[in-house]
Order: structure tokens, then sequence, then C-alpha cells
């Protein structure tokens, strides 16, 4: 009898296909704290164990640690090493392949994944190597697709896994490099230091170049007309047909010449069809889950939750084309036993056949995101069932008819003046049954008839507005832009946005740039503006791309990225002390909160030389003591605004994990004690 020995990359996914590989009988063996399932499959005796994602990392070796020891430019060219993240799992795994007569790799398929089972089976034919290795490629954990893989093992892709090292190697030694010397050149060492990279810089010079534009942007006036027509009762508004007016002489000249009744003089009706949504994929999931007031990161971490528990397919895919192979009506079936779904499920499965709605994007390594199990409200997180129905309605979506809208334009006349209203009504729901996310509201117009004269409701209404500037990314349109633009991968992009939240360089959500961040880009681009380039990283993610395909190797692109940033250190050599200077100058802004109201000078984050605890003190000390206290944790952010009761500047808190709060500068202010309300709600 044979031993079988399974490798997953998380203990939750090893115990669930356990689990279905065994029809419920696989049992924990006692392995202390990385625990093995064993069960009988086909006569053999398996053994399925998880690791804890990357059992290794790449570094640069012991001699390119010290900082300030080793020049920065050295670490260009520098040897990589990969080093164990946990040694005793390792050691676990080892010790089950020494046993086993075959290996089977079933980490997700993708870079990340075909890299960790790589490594898994470099570190296993360290101890056993001949031992033969095959691969299980999934894209759901469920019963049928589980034990459909396991009948049909394929080879493991290493072409794949050299482009995930390959992306390893390039973060790595962009990252290091840059990091050291934009933190060397401004002394921002130890936690305080300041971070570069090759996805993470391009994609914060969007959120500063959108800053740039709206503080730049010069708003400009405008006026609008209205009227407000009454028909049996009912009301409705209708606008001025120029919209908009630039001179408000010649608004107030249109306004003059009104009279207190308007006329229908043409009524034109139409129809027209409401296109289904696409799939999902990684980004459209992220950016419908923001709508819903989840960050991209939260989003990513309850989808994968719900995956490795079996209720959704592999949540990080490009695909937005469903394979011709894919069981709508099995999932439909499935969808019908949840409560919250039977009726919308049922009513399509009435369908004599399916016509899916396709995006452009179509690859072949998983189907688009959809529901692979029923749940029920009650059983999962709050957080997990919004995900869970936002899958699943969305799936729903795609197999409906389209929606049928009706459109009515009425054009009036009031006086000489030209007006039109507009209405508009759903005829025929369609997928509007099943997704009702983002729909709009309809406005209704009476019946009008062609001749008719309407009395006004009241006095014409004359507004003055002004152009807004573009308005800041959310996490939503960031995740959008960067898939645009080819920044980052759909694995990639919510982890690459939460760091610039970690590192202090954004805050809020719609996203802001801290003056750090504003002075971290500006330099870059001033100096070396390949770094804040999405042309460049969306090259590199390319030639990645070519090395899964086998087209290229990985030592030929990490070689070309080395060639790139010699180059670009090089600028920044020749340009240090300009670096410095304006990212201190940056940091230095940070640092202000507002305007001391006991003297008008500046009020600044300032560190106690004993306690080392921060605080707010006055710029102007000794001759102002003005000083006020801070929490001791998380980023501090100015707001720009005062405390209407007391004047002191109101700042804005960031820490991991809690939403951010604001709150008055000054302790004895009766707006604390609804800070410290805030603050409690946000743990």
């Amino acid at each position: 009898m044979a031993l079988k020995l399974i490798i997953t990359e998380k203990n939750t996914t090893a115990r669930r296909i356990s689990s279905i590989l065994s029809d419920g009988k696989a049992r924990a063996l006692d392995r202390s704290r990385n625990p093995v399932y064993a069960f009988k499959m086909n006569g053999d005796e398996v053994h399925c164990m998880g690791l804890k994602g990357h059992i290794l990392k790449v570094d640069f070796p012991e001699r390119y640690q010290q900082w300030q020891v080793v020049e920065p430019r050295e670490l260009i060219h520098a040897d990589i090493v990969k080093v164990p993240t946990n040694k005793a799992l390792i050691k676990a795994m080892q010790s089950e392949a020494r046993k086993a007569d075959e290996v089977i790799i079933a980490t997700d398929f993708d870079r990340e994944g075909e890299l960790i089972g790589v490594d898994a089976i470099n570190k296993i034919r360290e101890v056993r190597p001949d031992i033969p290795v095959k691969r299980a490629r999934f894209s759901a954990l469920t019963p049928q697709e589980i034990k459909r893989v396991f009948a049909r093992l394929e080879d493991p892709y290493y072409d794949l896994a050299s482009a995930g090292e390959a992306r390893q190697d390039i973060d790595l030694i962009w990252g290091a490099s840059l990091t050291r010397f934009i933190s060397l050149a401004s002394t921002r060492l130890g936690k305080h230091f300041l971070s570069v990279g090759r996805v993470q810089s391009p994609t914060l010079a969007l959120i500063v170049d959108r800053e740039r534009e709206r503080k730049e942007f010069v708003p400009t006036p405008f006026w609008t007309l209205r009227i407000e027509c009454v028909k049996d009762g009912e009301s409705f508004q209708a606008a001025h047909a120029a919209e908009r007016f630039l001179e408000q002489r010649e608004a107030e000249e249109a306004l003059s010449r009104l009279e207190g009744t308007a006329r229908v003089v043409e009524i034109k009706a139409s129809e027209r069809q409401v296109k289904r949504p696409i799939p999902f994929n990684t980004t459209g999931l992220l950016t419908a889950a923001a709508s819903l007031g989840f960050s991209a990161a939260k989003a990513m971490s309850v989808a994968e939750n719900l995956y490795m528990n079996g209720y959704i397919s592999y949540p990080r895919v490009d695909n937005t084309v469903y394979p011709p192979s894919l069981d709508f009506k099995g999932i439909l079936s499935e969808l019908s036993r949840s409560p919250e779904f039977r009726e919308l499920a049922g009513s399509l499965l009435e369908k004599k056949e399916f016509n899916p709605m396709r995006g452009r994007k179509q690859t072949t390594d998983h189907p688009p995101i959809h529901p692979t199990a029923a749940a029920g409200k009650g059983d999962l997180s709050p957080q997990e069932w919004k995900i869970y129905e936002l899958v699943a309605r969305r799936f729903m979506a795609t197999l409906a008819d389209e929606a049928v809208v009706s459109s009515v334009r009425a054009d009036l006349s009031c006086g000489p003046e030209p007006f039109v209203a507009r209405g508009s009504r759903t005829v025929e729901e369609g997928w509007y049954r099943y997704y009702p996310y983002g729909r709009k509201k309809e406005a209704m117009l009476p019946h009008l008839e062609e001749g008719e004269v309407l009395r006004l409701a009241g006095p014409p209404e004359l507004k003055q507005g002004e152009t807004q500037p573009p308005p800041r990314y959310s996490q939503g349109k960031l995740i959008e832009k960067m898939e645009e633009l080819g920044l980052g991968t759909k694995s990639t992009r919510h982890s690459i946005i939460e760091s610039l939240y970690q590192r202090g360089y954004i805050y809020g959500d719609p996203i802001i740039p801290t003056e750090t961040g504003m002075a971290v880009t500006e330099a870059l681009r001033k100096f070396a503006g390949v770094i804040s380039s999405p042309e460049m990283t969306a090259a590199l993610e390319r030639d990645m791309d070519a090395i899964a395909e086998g087209v290229e190797t990985q030592e030929e692109v990490v070689n070309k990225s080395r060639d790139i940033l010699a180059g670009v250190m090089h600028l920044l050599e020749n340009s240090r002390d300009e670096v410095a200077s304006e990212i201190r100058n940056g940091i230095k802004e940070d640092r202000v909160l507002g305007t001391c109201p006991s003297c008008g000078s500046n009020l600044r984050i300032v560190k106690a030389k004993k306690s080392k605890k921060r605080f707010v003190g006055c710029s102007a000390y000794p001759e102002c003591t003005t000083t006020y206290p801070l929490p001791q944790t998380g980023t501090i952010m100015p707001t720009g605004e005062t405390c209407p009761d007391c004047g002191s500047p109101k700042v804005r808190a960031v820490n991991k994990g809690r939403r951010p709060w604001i709150f008055c500068l000054d302790p004895s202010c009766p707006t604390k004690k609804e800070a410290k309300a805030e603050n409690k709600d946000a743990e």
C-alpha cells in the first residue's frame, strides 16, 4: 500500500481537502503544532498537511544587512538567498516526505501558489531526491471539483513558479536598495524608515497626482435655471435647455423672460436595454465591495475565507468569461437551497438555455468568481454574508435577461425660454431583480400631451454653482486604475494599497496623500522619474508573464531589472542632497498640525527626550508653552479644521485595524468625550 503526501497552502485547505477526499472520515494525527490529516483513498494511505503560505523568503546574505555600512548601490547586483520562514514546519514536511511514495502539490494555482509548491518540492527533494511529484489544479474547494482534479493529476508548472520567484527577486532588489537610499539620505532610520517599491511608488504617484490636480484646479462659476411644473396635482422639475449659463447676466436675463406657465412643445419616448454586469474578477469584486464599505484588504480577506470554506470559487482571478464547462444549472440548483435565493435561483432554472454575459478579459487558469455552495444569512458572519451575497447576486445577474428602461423627454417652453424634463421607468426588471446594487432612482413624469399648458408650482429657481475638481480615488477606483495601467497583479493590488496606509503615505477613503507621501513622490519624480512611472512597472509585469509562458527566463528578466535600477540609482546618487532636502521638508509639514490658539505659531508633533513619548508643542517654545497630549500609537494627520467650541486644531488619528477618527487636541474640550466614544466604537 503506497503512502501519498498532499501539500496545501494552509491548514484550513488541508482539512477541507482531506474531508472531501475521505468523505468526512479523515483523522488528525498528533503532529504537535503542524496538523496532518490521514485517510485512505483508492486503496492508498494519504497524509495531507498545510503550510502557512511561503516557507521560504528571499533576502540578501548577512554581510549586506547593515544599512549604514553597505552602500545601497551594492544591493543591485548582490546575490540573493532563500531563507526559511518556518524551520519547524519545513522539518515536519520533510519528515512526512521521508515516509511517502508520492507527493501531490495542492496549493493555489497562480504565481505565488505555484512558487510555494515548487519551494516545497525543492525542500522535500533535499531528503527524497527522486520522489515522484504531481500537481492538483483546482478553482474551488467543492467536493465535485476536488474529486475531479485528484482523479486527473498534472505536472507542476515550473515556469509559473519562476515568474513568482522573479517577482520576489525584483521586488527585493528595488525595494531594499531604494528604501535604503531614501531613508539614509533623509536620515529616517529604524522603525521610521521611508519605503520605496517597484509597484508601491507609481501607485502612490497616482494618488499624489490626483491631489495636485485638485489643489491646482480653478473652479469656474456657472448658473442653472429650473422650473417646477404641476400636472393633475403631480409636480416635476424641468431644467433650462442650456443646462449651464457661464455668465450671470445671461442667466438673469433668461429668468426675467419667464412666465407663470409652461407649454409642452414635444414629447419623445424611447426604450433601451441595460446590459447585464460582467462576471466578477478580483478587481470587479473589490470595486463592488468598496461601495459596501469594505477596504480592499478586508474584502480580499473575507473572500479568501469564503473560498477556503467552499462557498465561492478562487477569488484571485483576471478572467471575466465563464468557461463552457461551468455547470450553471448545478450552481443555481445549489443556490436554490439557500432560503434567501430560493425564488431568484428557481426563476433562472426555468430558462431553457443560458447565455451568460462576457467580459473582455479571458484566461484559462480560473473561472470568474462565482458561488460554489449554498449559504444562508445565519451560516456566515455579517461581513462574510455581504461578500457572499454580492458574489451570488452578481452570478445570477450575469445569467439573467437584460433590463429594459423606458425614457421620456419632454421639451417645454416657459415664455421664450426652452426647458427639458426627463423621466424614466423600468419596463422589464431583468437582471435588476437579482443585482440591486448601485441602481439609479427612477424619476417618473406624469402623462403629458403636446400643446398642453402647465402651471408652475412656484417661482423659478436660479442657482449658482461652480465646477468641481476631479474626485479623490476610493480604494475601489484606485484598484481599477492600477489594473488599467498594469500596476501589480490581481493578487497584490489590495496589499500594495494597505502598505501605503501602514507607511503613513496616505490616509482616509477617499484617499488623501500625506505631506511625506507627496514629498517622497515629488523627489523621486524630479530626480529619477522612472521609479514613479507606471510604464516601467507594467513592462516588468509583462516580462514576468513571459516567464510563465516560457518565452523569457527568470535570469533574463531579473538582470534586465537590475540594469534599469542601476541607471536609476546613478541619477539619485547625483542628487542626494536635493532628494534629502525635499523629503525632509515634507516630513516637517506632516508634523505641523495647525495654528497655536495662544500665539499663532505652528503646532508640531514633538517627541520627549526622556520618555520618548510624542505630544503636540508650539514651535515658538520657550516663549509659548502650549502643549497637548497625543495617542502614542497610529498616525496623526492635520485636518485643516479648528474646533468650533475651543478654537484648537482638529486632527485625524489613523490606526491599523480601526476606522480613522477626528478629535480636538484640547483634552478639556467638551468634544473630547465624543471623540473618545468614537474611538471606542472603532476598536
